[in-house]
């Protein structure tokens, strides 16, 4: 919880809707106050340290050995590294925004794009004993709710295991449209498979198109690098800015033409459906997450194999479109993101708990 993305966001959502507590590693409250939480009910487990691999280590076992058996009725485990939580913690649902996409989907793209190559040796022993407890944990998970079939299908393939899926939450009614600005709106971390340096590369060539990135990025050494290199490619008619409070990011998407995503296989895409719920339209890579919540040509357009050339297309000709009819995208875009809404999701979040605390009392007669 010290780098507040769309993960850590859904988990707070759920721990006020939930009344629920959170048990976490590093905190930093001046971050999550600005987001609107309280965070009296956010306890640390104890810090890590900022660099790869120590800083995930030391979250498993942290995670591993945290026991707050008889405190709470349930316990529901989100995110990768704390996985290792439900080996004490039971009844429990792990809610899987992804298995460790450094260890599975992603360790080819993080082997060859992240790792020093006098390191790669290292990563790979790494990576074979991760993948052996990672399977060895999930065992002790009761239930797997999943948040997009992108994300389902790879607990199958790497865990062999079933789960459903339940969308995170978009609080709808905070967003609002404006008439555009003009800019272009990019929300996402700066790390490689963000694939920020595909927009700084596009907007160089159309300069009279201007594009905002709101891009935090953790301490750590190699989100640093990737964070200096897209600065020293940055053009002039593109602004980078870190992490911003609610209140201006809330502003950036009433106020921008259009956001534009370019995640590889994005695990689900909460600034899409961000977007969509301030009436703006998006263009990305027709991968993962965002095949499952834009309608292609009517809340966005998406880009087979995208690189600059084709997104440079892209801001052309859906520009255009976005300009001769902005009203109508905006109503088709918001009726999209309602699918999307917070109370859709605690309702369903509710039903499984209660399903799920059901069969372990029926069970245990």
């Amino acid at each position: 919880m010290d780098n507040i993305g769309g993960a850590e966001f859904v988990d707070l959502i759920l721990a006020k809707e939930l009344n629920a507590d959170i048990y976490t590693t590093n905190i930093d409250k001046e971050k999550i106050q600005k987001m609107g939480f309280s965070t009296d009910n956010i306890y640390s487990i104890g810090k890590i340290p900022i660099n790869a691999p120590f800083r995930q280590e030391f979250a498993y076992w942290r995670f591993r050995k945290l026991n707050l058996k008889n405190k709470y009725d349930f316990y529901i485990i989100a995110g990768d590294w704390a996985v290792s939580a439900a080996f004490n913690n039971k009844p429990n649902l792990w809610y899987v925004y992804s298995p460790k996409r450094e260890i599975w989907d992603l360790y080819d793209y993080v082997r060859i794009n992240t790792v020093p190559w006098h390191k790669r040796l290292i990563f790979d022993v790494w990576v074979f004993i991760r993948r052996i407890l990672d399977k060895r944990d999930v065992k002790n998970v009761q239930k797997i709710i999943c948040i997009s079939k992108n994300v389902q299908n790879r607990v199958k393939k790497y865990l062999n295991r079933d789960s459903k899926i339940i969308y995170p939450p978009t609080e709808n009614k905070d967003f609002y449209y404006n008439k555009s600005k003009g800019y272009w709106l990019s929300v996402n971390r700066l790390i490689e498979h963000k694939r920020v340096d595909i927009q700084l590369k596009a907007f160089a060539k159309i300069p009279d198109e201007k594009l905002i990135i709101i891009g935090s990025y953790e301490k750590s050494s190699h989100f640093q690098k990737y964070a200096e290199y897209c600065k020293k490619i940055k053009p002039q008619n593109v602004e980078i800015r870190s992490w911003v409070d609610k209140k201006e990011l809330t502003e950036l998407y009433a106020n921008c033409k259009g956001v534009i995503a370019t995640s590889k296989d994005e695990d689900y895409g909460m600034n899409v459906v961000e977007a969509m719920a301030s009436g703006k339209p998006v263009i990305a890579s027709n991968e993962g997450g965002f095949k499952e919540t834009l309608i292609n040509e009517k809340t966005g357009i998406l880009i087979d194999h995208i690189d600059e050339e084709k997104l440079i297309e892209a801001i052309k000709i859906f520009g255009e479109k976005i300009e001769k009819n902005p009203l109508r995208l905006k109503n088709l875009c918001q009726k999209q993101a309602k699918n999307f809404d917070t109370k859709i999701f605690i309702k369903k979040f509710k039903e499984e708990i209660k399903n799920e605390k059901t069969g372990f009392s029926d069970s245990s007669r």
